[in-house]
């Protein structure tokens, strides 16, 4: 049987509205975050028999998570290294803001009080890899987190070079990522032991 993963982006905040910078600043969702959040919920309540939810503990997270546990009956554990890239000095900022104050967009928050994208994509594989050791044959495991820590884990726990995160486009607000691990057949190439199933995936609201 399939053993499955669903990265969900957090709904809509204020910050993502008006093009700020979050990072690890705890923002709420806007309303429409929550109607996206309710709409993701249902279908992947719909789409999934949800066994096991884990969430980012930044409130927009926790906030979307709430809505995925209401619709599928599990209860949301918290993990910390599943949080958005620390921006530092540059959160709460927009894009030309970020330009005028550096000069230019930053490969690094670190010199400006914040993470590398190695650090993030480290620590959020490594939550990930948690999960994944624990994902029983048929579960299928919620994740909820924040669109640039998905991506940079993804390629880290998926064994990426680190220029492939530049191929990936980013993820709408509460769009979702499945990986799928399969037991290889008797005589079939053995495949990698998680794969990407799917990118991107949404649900309008209703």
């Amino acid at each position: 049987m399939t053993r499955r993963i669903v990265l969900l982006r957090h709904g809509v905040t204020p910050w993502n509205a008006d093009g700020r910078y979050q990072g690890q600043t705890d923002i709420e969702l806007a309303e429409t975050g929550h109607q996206q959040a309710k709409a993701a919920a249902r279908a992947l309540g719909t789409t999934y028999a949800v066994t096991r939810l884990v969430s980012s503990d930044l409130a927009r997270a926790r906030q979307t998570a709430a809505h995925v546990a209401e619709e599928t009956g599990r209860e949301a554990a918290y993990d910390p290294r599943l949080r958005e890239v620390c921006a530092g000095e540059a959160e709460g900022m927009n894009r030309a803001q970020i330009l005028e104050r550096f000069g230019e967009m930053p490969a690094s928050w670190e010199p400006y009080g914040g993470e590398s994208w190695h650090t993030v994509a480290a620590r959020f594989a490594a939550a990930l890899n948690d999960v994944a050791e624990t994902v029983a044959s048929g579960e299928t495991v919620v994740v909820v987190a924040h669109g640039g820590a998905i991506r940079q884990g993804l390629a880290a726990f998926l064994g990426w070079d680190p220029s492939v995160v530049t191929t990936l486009a980013p993820l709408s607000n509460c769009a979702w990522i499945e990986l799928v691990a399969r037991e290889s057949a008797p005589g079939l190439i053995p495949s990698a032991p998680w794969r990407l199933a799917t990118y991107g995936m949404g649900a309008p609201i209703s």
